[in-house]
């Protein structure tokens, strides 16, 4: 695999400072049951990194703490490490919101045949990966069969409640492009999904969140391989839009590492630009026991045109 951090350290990427801590986005392992090839995790059935009791604990301490309120569960696929469960339980007793990425085919995955009742009877908001609403487009992407898979999850959580009005449960899909363009304007590629899944499947859900793709682990190296690297990142640094920096991610969210480390984003942490709070250091979660983030630097490269090229990309979707 190509390595692209060093293609990315050079950037006059403009410089941000971090707001007020809202969200943990915790990274529970890089296992995952599938291999897509825009995965920026290069996450797979092969990965052993996972987090322990001990650090999802720290989690919960970290959280109480700091008095953050929202605890974004992300992979790999996260419903496979072994204390997902107990996670979730434990935040929700304690009044947080909590978000599980799902790639919806772990749904089907053995041990996880209760998992859909369990998110429901938790409260947990559901964004589910769904690349396209095409069975050719998201098989290519994702694997032979994940599509009817995907359909196949979206139906059990819809017939839990999830998608339908007044319910509570919220799913939210996840569009990312094939190729290496920016996402279509979020609101009609909404509608379009809407339309056709409830048409040809009777699926509901909330809202689309259309992410870029960021050049970065498989799909960056996909980019050297077939020489389309700087082509991207021209087209990335062509469509900035300084007014999407008051809205990315990074400044109001801090990304955990299965081992407890900390980043400005989930991107970052796949690079190893690790959060260095004050000159310290790399920064472990223990350190939120005792300290603010707020107002520190963010680790910044020219992957974050990424993040504020044309309608913005964030993990709550389009920032325009």
């Amino acid at each position: 695999m190509h390595a692209t951090l060093h293609l990315l350290k050079k950037t006059d990427f403009p410089a941000l400072r971090r707001l007020r801590l809202e969200t943990l986005q915790v990274n529970l392992g890089y296992l995952c049951n599938q291999s897509c090839v825009h995965c920026h995790v290069n996450a797979g059935p092969n990965r052993t990194e996972q987090m322990d009791r001990a650090t999802a604990d720290l989690v919960l301490q970290a959280m109480a703490s700091s008095g953050v309120g929202t605890l974004d569960l992300t992979g790999g696929a996260p419903e496979l490490n072994a204390h997902f469960r107990y996670l979730v339980a434990a935040a929700r007793s304690s009044g947080v919101r909590v978000i599980d990425r799902c790639n919806l085919s772990v749904l089907f995955e053995p041990g996880q045949e209760g998992l859909a009742r369990f998110l429901a009877e938790h409260g947990v908001e559901v964004v589910a990966s769904l690349p396209c609403y095409s069975q050719d487009n998201v098989d290519q992407q994702r694997g032979q069969g994940v599509f009817e898979k995907s359909i196949r999850a979206l139906q059990a959580l819809n017939a839990l409640g999830y998608g339908l009005p007044d319910s509570g449960l919220v799913l939210n899909l996840v569009y990312n492009p094939q190729s290496p363009v920016l996402p279509p304007p979020q609101a009609a590629l909404q509608a379009d999904y809407q339309r056709l899944l409830m048409t040809n499947f009777g699926v509901r859900f909330n809202q689309l969140f259309t992410l870029a793709n960021m050049p970065i682990q498989r799909f960056g190296s996909t980019l050297v391989s077939k020489g389309q690297f700087a082509d991207y990142m021209a087209l990335l640094r062509s469509a900035h839009r300084p007014e999407n920096l008051a809205g990315v991610m990074c400044r109001s969210t801090v990304s955990v590492d299965w081992q407890g480390y900390l980043y400005d984003c989930d991107f970052n942490q796949m690079l190893g630009l690790g959060l260095d709070a004050q000159g310290k250091g790399r920064v472990h979660l223990r350190e939120l026991l005792a300290a603010s983030l707020d107002h520190q630097p963010i680790a910044v490269a020219d992957h974050c045109y990424g993040c504020t090229a044309g309608q913005g990309s964030s993990c709550g979707g389009a920032l325009v």
